[in-house]
């Protein structure tokens, strides 16, 4: 069942569930808002948890609107990338031969097969993006876990619409964003120690903050950080 309720000027669409508890998430470019209910509850009852939240939507509306965001890739020579916050221009070499892509100082070298056209250059190097963060986060993973004592059973390395990360306590799993690759490394520790602490305490509770600022004291630098380098251009949808 999909209901809407509005406040003021914010619409929310409101998507009841077979779930336990109520999730709010407000979504880039624009900060639309999706509440996702339990069947059971009713509108009314939706009506007064978004009025309780209305301070912290607003808040993420305006940080989404004024976050800046990457010009639209088209996968051409000189065109800047980004791996572990440093930039790199990119090269095109078109050779008779499977897809690879190498640093090499400054340069990000793509090698694709002649005639490649957008859309397969970007997934040579997203694929490429996505193993190295998986790479660089099985070290962490294990650096944290005895850290916050957690087991987790596995991590996924994903292009994420919506969010840097995301943790599933029931599967003991995490999610991790391929765009962390191009942010500071910093920032995928944090996320990780982030999504590792949920399984600890699920909520944002003040609980959880205590928790992050015991086991990673300098956790709001990296928060502040990765939420003000720029994003994907992308129309986000949910």
């Amino acid at each position: 069942m999909v209901g809407q309720i509005t406040l003021g000027e914010i619409a929310m669409d409101v998507v009841f569930k077979d779930i336990k508890n109520v999730h709010l998430s407000v979504y880039p470019p624009t900060g639309r808002v999706r509440i996702s209910a339990p069947s059971r509850m009713s509108l009314d009852t939706v009506r007064v948890f978004a009025i309780s939240k209305l301070g912290w939507i607003k808040r993420q509306q305006l940080k989404l609107r004024d976050q800046e965001r990457e010009t639209p890739r088209e996968y051409r020579d000189y065109e800047s990338h980004y791996l572990w916050g440093q930039r790199y221009r990119l090269h095109i070499v078109e050779i008779e031969a499977s897809p690879t892509v190498e640093l090499q100082h400054r340069k990000l070298l793509l090698r694709v097969r002649p005639g490649s056209d957008e859309a397969t250059r970007a997934a040579v190097l997203d694929g490429w993006y996505r193993a190295t963060l998986k790479h660089a986060a099985q070290p962490l993973v294990a650096k944290w876990e005895p850290l916050i004592g957690v087991k987790i059973s596995r991590y996924f390395v994903r292009k994420l619409k919506t969010r840097w990360g995301s943790c599933n306590p029931e599967a003991r799993s995490i999610r991790l964003n391929t765009d962390l690759a191009k942010k500071p490394r910093g920032c995928l520790e944090y996320v990780i120690v982030h999504e590792l602490t949920h399984l600890v305490e699920p909520t944002h509770s003040s609980r959880f903050v205590a928790l992050m600022e015991k086991f990673m004291p300098s956790w709001q630098f990296y928060r502040s950080e990765l939420n003000q380098l720029p994003v994907r251009h992308e129309e986000w949808k949910y």
